[in-house]
């Protein structure tokens, strides 16, 4: 992976009070990634869900998108200090993928086209907490905000909101993904200021 690339510049103006401490609110929206932008093309695309025992669900791109969707309007939190009220989305929620799927992990590690991985416990992409989204704002999703689709966590920093993303791993432990293994917060809240190990 590469080195982050600052994608912005801003003000800071004064904290609000539906701000979580140590953030501040753009009108903007800031592109942060680590690396090159991934490009792949919706027939390429695929989502595939597997638990601890090895089994699989598996959504091409029209497949996903034929599911139920939902339009979630979120605040989001970036880890840089930044927060955008009111964004909103479209997407599958994870409650749906997970219908039906027979597991007994407590934990979900993300991956996304490019290699990037990010861990969350499970219960943190449940009941209406997290979605698979393709589209913000009422258009398709840039591929430098994460499209063609990116994982919505919006109760967590951003980071853990995966780029580009290609499936999720179920499992009976926690394992780091990209930023937590350099030093992030392993949980990521931001009403806790939980950037880094230790916070």
């Amino acid at each position: 992976m590469g080195i982050v690339s600052p994608g912005f510049q801003g003000r800071r103006r004064a904290a609000e009070p539906n701000l979580p401490p140590g953030q501040y609110l753009t009108e903007d929206f800031p592109v942060l990634s680590a690396g090159p932008t991934p490009r792949v093309s919706l027939t390429d695309w695929e989502f595939v869900l597997s638990t601890e025992t090895g089994a699989e669900s598996r959504w091409s791109w029209d497949e996903m998108w034929a599911l139920p969707t939902e339009t979630p309007m979120v605040d989001i939190h970036c880890v840089t200090h930044w927060s955008k009220l009111g964004t909103n989305w479209r997407g599958v929620s994870i409650d749906t993928l997970l219908d039906g799927v027979d597991t007994a992990a407590d934990y979900a590690l993300v991956h996304s086209y490019g290699g990037y991985t990010t861990n969350l416990p499970l219960d943190d992409l449940r009941d209406g907490q997290a979605w698979i989204v393709h589209q913000y704002d009422g258009a398709d999703l840039p591929a430098e905000h994460g499209g063609p689709a990116r994982l919505l966590v919006p109760h967590l920093y951003f980071w853990k909101s995966a780029k580009w993303v290609r499936g999720i791993r179920l499992g009976l432990t926690d394992e780091p993904g990209f930023w937590e293994t350099a030093g992030y917060h392993d949980y990521g809240d931001p009403w806790r200021e939980q950037r880094y190990q230790g916070d």
